[in-house]
């Protein structure tokens, strides 16, 4: 008889535990949908990924740290954030490395480009449908057949010739080129007027050059023409000249907007730049 209740007590405590675990099970199941209906991977995949990735790709004269302001405002809202490495040797190599990282990221994506880094993107991201909209930041918006130096020299305004610092040195093939540095002494008045003084120091010790002939290589496409764009508009540029740049966007049917700053308005405006990146994601993603 001990050895019979004994297994009838087993058998009951093995019920109850079974029962309760199915219990359990269920309201986990319940808890994890709005309907009471389970809810799928695929659904699960969706509600993460309803926002773009944003790439962002710096221009001359500076690296993926002039992002940093701008990477915080979009990651605060959500949005997951890319900054490219721009090499600086020309537009179509540079749109080579670009398109890397646009491959390697999967899902829909808003492309941006500042300065220089605005011939890149035009180039990379023809073709490529994930591509949603691209957005320019006091950038080159080249047409086929353009420069970036002769897109600056088009109206009067950019002081940066007299604030170079070329750099002259003998490659592997025994050719010799030129990349380009702003000299550090100007930097801050050239470049970054409106970024707190120490911080544009910073800034200036940590440039990375351009190669000359990057900026007077001729763009082959204009990936502006069929995407939706938008534009930010510096108007104390010493750059690339106010004048310069609505002319493109005009050109280019953007939707610009305009802002007292100097060329590096993502480090000193980064706000208004994530809020122009965040309303081209949402006009065009859904």
């Amino acid at each position: 008889m001990a050895s019979i209740k004994g297994g009838r007590k087993r058998l009951v405590t093995g019920v109850v535990s079974t029962v309760t675990a199915g219990l359990a099970l269920g309201a986990f199941a319940l808890a994890g949908t709005a309907n009471g209906a389970p809810e799928t991977t695929a659904q699960a995949k969706h509600a993460k990924h309803t926002k773009p990735t944003v790439v962002l790709e710096h221009g001359a004269f500076a690296d993926g740290s002039s992002w940093n302001g701008v990477i915080d405002e979009l990651r605060a809202d959500g949005y997951p954030v890319v900054a490219a490495a721009n090499p600086l040797r020309g537009p179509a190599s540079d749109a080579a490395a670009l398109r890397t990282v646009l491959d390697h990221v999967k899902g829909p994506k808003i492309l941006v480009g500042h300065s220089y880094g605005g011939n890149v993107i035009s180039e990379a991201a023809t073709g490529d449908d994930s591509v949603k909209a691209l957005v320019y930041v006091a950038a080159f918006l080249p047409a086929p057949g353009e420069s970036a130096l002769e897109l600056t020299n088009k109206y009067p305004g950019s002081t940066l010739p007299d604030a170079l610092d070329p750099a002259t040195y003998t490659q592997a093939d025994g050719t010799t080129a030129t990349d380009l540095y702003i000299q550090q002494d100007k930097f801050r008045h050239q470049f970054a007027a409106d970024v707190p003084r120490a911080q544009a120091a910073l800034m200036a010790a940590e440039q990375r050059p351009i190669a000359q002939s990057a900026l007077e290589e001729k763009a082959t496409t204009a990936a502006w023409k069929t995407k939706p764009t938008w534009d930010v508009i510096t108007t104390q540029d010493l750059n690339i000249p106010p004048a310069v740049q609505r002319f493109m966007a005009e050109r280019a049917h953007a939707h610009t907007t305009e802002v007292a700053a100097s060329h590096s308005v993502a480090v000193s405006h980064p706000h208004l730049v994530a809020d122009v990146i965040e309303r081209a994601a949402r006009a065009t993603v859904r």
